[in-house]
């Protein structure tokens, strides 16, 4: 535990896709702080899955960020809210040079945190509370190999940008954090590939992959007090993979 556990006590966070990985790791370093976290999934039998075996003072609820609707009825249910973290996200890879791969990729990486946001926004007001969207690698460099994802990513630093000029008035933080190779379920498909494995580790300058606690850390550090004066940065959670 880097952090109090009280820090968050009596806090109300959101989590898109927070039932399994980096999300369901940030959630859990919430908890572990002190907050009341409800995470989101898309698909029923992941919030199923999460629920049977959730950390205390979690609990899943199943949501497709793409629905509009949808959102603004979760967000409806919560009394009040003090963190989102937009995790909820979609690769294709190759297929999304498909146009209709690529458009939706993009709803739900990209339009799927605007619409988080905003429906958060009114609650999160209340308290001067914090975002943080998660973006790429990608965000940064070309994706020949998943497009969209690339795309979407890249527009999350842009949205994370405007948002924070937008919300800052309201006294809301809104942040990004750009993970780089983490050992998750999203990047197994590389992970698999020794060689491509090895490689990734070798270009990063600490020489290992990351943990979804290494963004789990960064995210309740950009969420605290300690981070009051930020608003509007993307942090590269990465292992200085993008400075070498």
């Amino acid at each position: 535990m880097s952090f109090a556990a009280d820090l968050f006590a009596g806090h109300q966070a959101l989590v898109t896709g927070g039932t399994s990985g980096i999300g369901a790791a940030m959630a859990g370093q919430l908890a572990a702080c002190g907050a009341n976290v409800v995470v989101t999934g898309r698909q029923q039998a992941s919030v199923e899955t999460y629920n049977a075996a959730a950390p205390a003072r979690t609990r899943a609820a199943q949501l497709d960020v793409t629905d509009n609707a949808a959102v603004q009825r979760l967000v409806a249910t919560l009394l009040r809210l003090d963190i989102v973290i937009n995790c909820a996200g979609l690769i294709y890879r190759e297929a999304e040079y498909d146009p209709a791969r690529f458009a939706e990729v993009l709803d739900v990486n990209l339009t799927g945190s605007l619409r988080v946001a905003e429906a958060a926004r009114s609650l999160l007001a209340r308290q001067g509370g914090a975002i943080v969207n998660i973006a790429s690698m990608l965000s940064f460099a070309g994706g020949p190999h998943a497009p969209g994802y690339a795309a979407a990513k890249g527009g999350v630093v842009q949205l994370t940008k405007s948002l924070a000029v937008r919300y800052a008035a309201q006294h809301i933080r809104v942040n990004a954090i750009a993970p780089g190779w983490i050992e998750t379920k999203f990047t197994r498909a590389v992970k698999d590939d020794a060689e491509r494995y090895e490689s990734i580790r070798g270009r990063t300058p600490m020489r290992r992959w990351g943990q979804p606690e290494d963004v789990a850390g960064a995210a309740a550090f950009l969420c605290s007090p300690a981070a009051a004066f930020i608003t509007g940065v993307t942090l590269p959670v990465d292992g200085g993979y993008l400075a070498a």
